[in-house]
């Protein structure tokens, strides 16, 4: 029975997806469909709404985009022309997403999709000038990607936009979207748009909120499970260590400096947590960068750009990072805060080992977040392993570390700290980016040398 089943799931052609649509998965190095495509596509394809619960990393975009893609195609040519016209496909389909960058991401996999079918796709975001995006949708793409914020400012102030022809709704990171933050602008979307529609809804978890919008907007939808309720990666490795909370920073010095030539994510608590730490591993001579939801969305996709191309390889962010962002060269991922929701964890591992490729997930509990930690294995269903690290050789550290931290404190003092105003936030941003090279830099800079000596 296994060995029929792997013949099924060859190619994305077998699958049925247009040739048109196969070689640009080709270009885009998708060779084979991954577990969730496999299973989604069929249903999708056939004109069926769709549940994917599948982890991040999975191929999700391409299981919601070949089929609408596909569906557009077909509209094009099929439909009758009305007066010698052919119809107009403009706001066939929109996905919502709750990240303006994994929103910023989608797009460029549907137009590098659609690149041999002229497809046109809009970004609705915030942090991103409106008038731009009016003008974008004066254009009449195809294609909407937004966060439901931005996307009901559209709704209900730009003359002339409306989605009464809308074909298809993605709900995309669906758990995230029914957060406090999205809930109302959700509900006033899907109040406005036509319920005659195709709708797929992805998510990495199952909560009640998510069932409870599935019974509202889906009509019999497919079920598809590409994963165990809540799980990781088979090629991720993942350790925790349990370290007193004032060597905290030592021990996170010490995994760095043991992989040199990784590329990493540190997650932190707040928004100024980055900021403090980027600028203590910089002192340390590491090439660390912030991304965190304070900074405006320029500096932001700037940072993501820098780390993408290798120019700095520590990404140091909140949450707000550690959905969707598809980073394929990410080594390792240190929680050097624990999450409060567990179900975060999840998210935060998946920005490495994806698509086949292995990875390492290192968690730093100090004696607060025991409780915290326990319930993430809890979640998973297993005992992780400790790392190995000789405290004296860890704690041999110590000095260098809290002089970094001594410097990282006066820059933050000098750029206003917690109490700084959104402008203040970019000027220190631009350090980071390597734009400015005002007061504490050269100090980061020198000292960063004689950490290094």
């Amino acid at each position: 029975m296994e060995e029929e089943n792997d013949e099924v799931v060859k190619t994305f052609a077998e699958l049925g997806v247009r040739e048109e649509l196969v070689k640009a998965c080709e270009r885009l190095g998708w060779n084979n469909p991954s577990k969730i495509q496999a299973e989604a596509l069929p249903y999708a394809l056939e004109g069926k709404d769709v549940i994917g619960l599948a982890q991040t990393g999975s191929g999700k975009t391409g299981a919601f985009a070949l089929p609408i893609l596909q569906a557009l195609l077909e509209y094009v040519h099929s439909a009758e022309p009305k007066k010698g016209r052919r119809p107009d496909p403009a706001f066939f389909a929109c996905v919502l997403s709750p990240t303006r960058e994994l929103a910023i991401q989608i797009a460029e996999q549907f137009e590098a999709l659609g690149s041999d079918i002229s497809l046109k796709c809009a970004v609705l975001v915030g942090g991103i000038d409106r008038m731009q995006q009016t003008i974008a949708l004066g254009k009449r793409p195809h294609v909407i990607v937004a966060t439901p914020g931005r996307l009901w400012d559209h709704m209900s102030d730009t003359k002339g936009f409306s989605l009464k022809t809308l074909k298809y709704l993605v709900l995309d990171e669906a758990d995230r979207l029914l957060n406090e933050d999205f809930e109302k602008s959700l509900n006033q979307i899907l109040e406005e748009i036509p319920r005659d529609r195709k709708t797929y809804l992805f998510s990495a978890t199952m909560t009640k909120k998510v069932r409870k919008l599935q019974r509202a907007c889906l009509r019999n939808p497919v079920k598809i499970e590409a994963a165990s309720k809540y799980s990781t990666v088979d090629t991720l490795k993942q350790q925790y260590r349990f370290v007193a909370a004032k060597y905290k920073d030592c021990y996170l010095v010490y995994i760095l400096t043991e992989m040199p030539d990784s590329t990493s994510m540190i997650f932190t608590r707040t928004c100024d947590g980055t900021r403090f730490m980027a600028l203590m591993l910089r002192s340390l001579g590491f090439r660390a960068i912030p991304i965190s939801g304070q900074m405006t969305q320029t500096k932001r996709l700037g940072a993501l750009n820098k780390f993408k191309a290798g120019e700095c390889n520590i990404l140091v962010c909140t949450d707000v990072a550690s959905r969707g962002l598809d980073i394929p060269s990410v080594d390792m991922v240190i929680n050097y805060d624990i999450p409060t929701n567990s179900k975060d964890y999840i998210h935060r591992v998946g920005r490495t080992a994806r698509a086949g490729r292995s990875g390492v997930g290192i968690s730093l509990v100090n004696q607060y977040e025991l409780e915290w930690y326990l319930q993430i294995e809890k979640l998973i269903g297993k005992k992780l392993p400790e790392y190995p690290a000789e405290e004296d050789e860890v704690l041999s550290l110590l000095e260098r570390v809290a002089e970094a931290k001594k410097l990282s404190a006066m820059n933050m003092k000098e750029s206003g700290g917690r109490n700084k105003r959104r402008g203040e936030d970019d000027e220190e941003s631009e350090r980071y980016l390597g734009g400015g090279n005002k007061g504490g830099h050269n100090k980061d800079r020198k000292s960063s040398k004689k950490f290094k000596r």
